[in-house]
């Protein structure tokens, strides 16, 4: 069942971090499943990561704008999770971009650290591949269809929200 109109995903991009390819793919296949996201930006590693969200390297020419969710793997190489969620709430450009940690690991350590920097989520990813799609589109419909994320701040620090309130008002 599809449960997002194709129009309200025209800027929405997701961006999933992931070294596992048979887990990327099932991540992509539970997110096109659901029509949740205009794009899912797959990157291998947290130093692509970065790279995508700075825009750097080869993402140099991305179309400026933050993801509306990351879905991070806590174990990779070169970078891993920990170190990009440190990077990313410790950014005020980033702060706001919903992360959720998708982890095979269990352990409390690690569950902790990664809320101490900031995880909206931590999912421990389910081994059989029915539960793994049902978690993963659980998780899209939430973050994607379902939650409102902060609106951009309009100059003079003003949220845009309150901006067009007061215009309806004094009319």
């Amino acid at each position: 069942m599809n449960t997002a109109n194709i129009e309200d995903t025209q800027n929405k991009n997701i961006l999933l971090v992931e070294d596992d390819q048979r887990d990327a793919e099932l991540t992509l296949a539970a997110l096109e499943e659901q029509n949740l996201a205009h794009q899912v930006f797959v990157v291998q590693d947290g130093s692509q990561a970065l790279d995508y969200l700075y825009r750097r390297g080869k993402f140099t020419g991305r179309t400026s704008g933050n993801p509306i969710l990351m879905m991070l793997d806590l174990k990779m190489p070169k970078v891993d999770g920990l170190e990009v969620l440190k990077v990313i709430k410790a950014d005020e450009h980033l702060k706001n971009i919903p992360v959720v940690m998708l982890t095979s690991s269990r352990e409390t350590p690690d569950l902790n650290e990664c809320y101490k920097y900031g995880v909206n989520a931590y999912v421990v990813k389910p081994m059989d591949f029915t539960e793994f799609k049902k978690a993963v589109s659980q998780l899209g419909i939430f973050w994607a269809a379902i939650n409102h994320p902060p609106l951009p701040e309009a100059k003079g620090g003003f949220r845009l929200e309150i901006i067009q309130l007061q215009k309806c008002i004094y009319r």
